[in-house]
């Protein structure tokens, strides 16, 4: 599933950072590097942006970013 995907709550990894140039290393350079953990905070009211928690700070990413990392769910929440 891809990160704009990921419920309000819920936690992931990330496993892989899809498109090129430019938007990937600014995804990479934002700590957006698979195995590390993601949360998905607060959605805006228009549904663009999304907040997440990752590495310990809160990073805003527009949907449309978002729908270029690939996640699957946090070993915690596959296991509920």
């Amino acid at each position: 599933m891809t990160l704009d995907k990921l419920e309000i709550g819920k936690t992931a990894v990330i496993r892989k950072v899809n498109g090129e140039g430019a938007l990937r290393c600014r995804l990479l350079d934002m700590g957006l590097i698979p195995g590390t953990k993601v949360m998905i905070r607060k959605v805006a009211p228009m549904g663009d942006p999304i907040e997440l928690h990752i590495r310990g700070y809160e990073l805003t990413v527009r949907v449309d970013d978002a729908k270029e990392i690939e996640v699957e769910p946090a070993d915690e929440e596959a296991a509920r």
